[in-house]
């Protein structure tokens, strides 16, 4: 007779309940005294327990006590095996995991599911394919798959964003005939919208016998992914739970998609029907208030974070990281300054934000100061962080250490410079009138010839100091590379005018009228009082246009006596009889 056939069953249950209460409180020392009392009355060979056991020991991070009681199990079952499995693989151990699932007698659908979910979780879900399609070689001729299975695999493709595979993968379920419960579906669901297909998502939606409020968020999510906010903002009107997490995403994607002022309408509203907000509704709001950029709101929402959140939230890193994107967003790097320097836990984003701060703000010294200071604290830069360090040089007209910095790039950290990081030398030496090294530096960089800001920089370079030659070369690049763009024509007929040939200025005019094309209207904007005012050239709609005149009238002789000097630009396009 086997010690463990021997054992009464209250005692188990016993003990079972007081280990299930151990790893609900996630109490190891008292889990070690019960381990120690079952070693004394010789419950460790009871397999149920002693995988209890080993379960409890995985759930209280100690992996080792955990390894140690499953080697002293003397009869492993299925389970005993699995638990382990599971606790390397959650822990990010894969090297124990692939060794323990080699000697294993019988792995299962649930062995494989776990290491399936536990790589996809931790970033690696390529690894997690290539695990699938090993456990399908593995089972021969049948499929080893399971709604678990289905799931696991469907988050894989999700970040991979594995379309194909993910509709192999639907189709194989569907013909083994997996159950697609409610948990498979809302998986199915998040996927295809990650996969850039919400028609799928909302197709797998209306299928559903039953749906829960992670479905609707789920196509909610799938709809603003896609930027079709419309269908996203009618799915809300109809969702009859709206949580945080919908709410949230709803002003994230508004302030994705430019709409700032519909995120902080929609932020409103989630006060006012008593939404607690979480961190990242705050994340998505400020984003909203730096897009806009309006500081005021800003300001109002910092007041509010302030005033309705614990002190961890004051110090939430992703929080304090959108607070200085839009104080430095709306120019106000006092403030973004201020809250820089009480954060403690600063990570890359935070540098980022105050280092790109400094840049778009015009303080090129103080940019590649904090750049400095960052790489003395071993953080590690990358592409964004080279955005604002190029920007600080362009605006201090360091030609030398821009290239040095670019260069440094790849040879110091690894990183491959991008097409945006040359526009911005491309900037710099349109600065410092070396046009035809800008050039050059154009053919020279990857994918160089066919990047539209690259050229367009150029060809503002080529306005500014007046070369007429190089501006038709450059021009004609980029008509072959967005032939609607009307701002291009205009620009190179205002080089003509300039330039005196009014006959090619005329002549290209004409042409902007023939094809129909009208340039993008640009505005100047000013904040007062919480409200943002517009205004575009010949503009005569503003409200208070009479005292807007009256007041510029008498700012004229004060901005002459402090020395500056009225240019009228000679634009062939403010001339109204272009056509006589």
């Amino acid at each position: 007779m086997q010690p463990s056939e021997a054992m009464s069953a209250e005692p188990v249950h016993h003990f079972a309940r007081l280990l299930s209460n151990c790893i609900r409180t996630n109490d190891l020392k008292l889990g070690r005294l019960i381990h120690s009392r079952l070693i004394k009355t010789a419950l460790t060979f009871n397999t149920f327990l002693a995988n209890r056991l080993i379960y409890m020991y995985s759930k209280c991070c100690s992996i080792e006590y955990a390894q140690q009681a499953f080697n002293e199990l003397s009869d492993k079952n299925t389970q005993s095996w699995n638990t382990m499995l599971s606790a390397y693989s959650q822990k990010g151990l894969f090297e124990k995991t692939f060794q323990m699932l080699d000697v294993m007698p019988d792995p299962n659908a649930v062995s494989y599911n776990s290491i399936i979910s536990s790589l996809t979780h931790h970033g690696f879900p390529r690894k997690a394919m290539g695990f699938f399609k090993r456990m399908q070689t593995r089972c021969g001729s049948g499929f080893l798959i399971d709604e678990f299975t289905v799931v696991s695999v469907v988050n894989t493709c999700a970040g991979l964003g594995a379309l194909n595979l993910l509709r192999e993968l639907h189709g194989l379920a569907t013909v083994i005939g997996v159950r697609f419960n409610l948990v498979v579906c809302n998986a199915l669901i998040d996927a295809y919208g990650k996969c850039g297909k919400p028609g799928y998502s909302y197709s797998i939606f209306c299928q559903m016998r039953e749906t829960d409020v992670f479905s609707w968020t789920s196509l909610l999510v799938a709809y603003i992914r896609a930027s079709r906010m419309p269908d996203a903002c009618s799915l809300f009107d109809h969702m009859l739970i709206r949580n945080v997490v919908a709410w949230t995403a709803l002003i994230t994607g508004f302030a994705q998609n430019g709409e700032g002022d519909k995120a902080l309408c929609t932020f409103k509203e989630m006060l006012e029907e008593g939404i607690v907000p979480r961190a990242s509704t705050y994340v998505g709001v400020l984003s909203s208030c730096a897009g806009i950029p309006l500081i005021e709101k800003g300001k109002q929402v910092h007041g509010h974070i302030f005033r309705c959140t614990c002190l961890i939230d004051l110090h939430n890193v992703f929080v304090v990281n959108a607070l200085v994107d839009m104080y430095s967003k709306c120019g106000d790097m006092i403030s973004a300054v201020r809250l820089f320097e009480r954060l403690d836990g600063k990570d890359r984003v935070t540098w980022n934000s105050i280092i790109n701060g400094f840049a778009q703000n015009g303080n090129g010294v103080m940019s590649l100061f904090m750049f400095e200071k960052m790489i003395e604290t071993d953080t590690t830069p990358n592409h964004v962080t080279f955005l604002g360090v190029l920007s600080a040089c362009s605006h201090c007209g360091l030609l030398p250490e821009g290239f040095q910095y670019i260069h440094s790039m790849e040879r110091k950290y690894g990183i491959v410079p991008q097409l945006d990081h040359y526009a911005i030398l491309i900037d710099l030496l349109g600065r410092k009138n070396m046009l035809g090294e800008a050039a050059d530096l154009i053919k020279r960089a990857p994918w160089g010839r066919d990047n539209i800001g690259m050229w367009g920089a150029l060809l503002g370079a080529c306005r500014v100091h007046g070369n007429l030659k190089l501006a038709r070369r450059v021009a004609k690049n980029l008509f072959e590379l967005e032939p609607d763009n009307a701002a291009r024509y205009i620009m190179l007929s205002n080089i003509y005018a300039a330039a005196g040939m009014w006959g090619d200025a005329r002549t290209l005019r004409r042409y902007i009228y023939d094809r129909g094309l009208v340039k993008e209207t640009s505005y100047s904007w000013i904040e007062i009082n919480n409200i943002r005012h517009k205004f575009i050239a010949k503009d005569k709609s503003h409200s208070q246009l009479e005292e807007i005149k009256e007041l510029l009238l008498k700012l004229v002789d004060p901005m002459k006596d402090a020395g500056y000097i009225f240019q009228i630009e000679c634009s062939y396009f403010l001339v109204d009889d272009a056509f006589c």
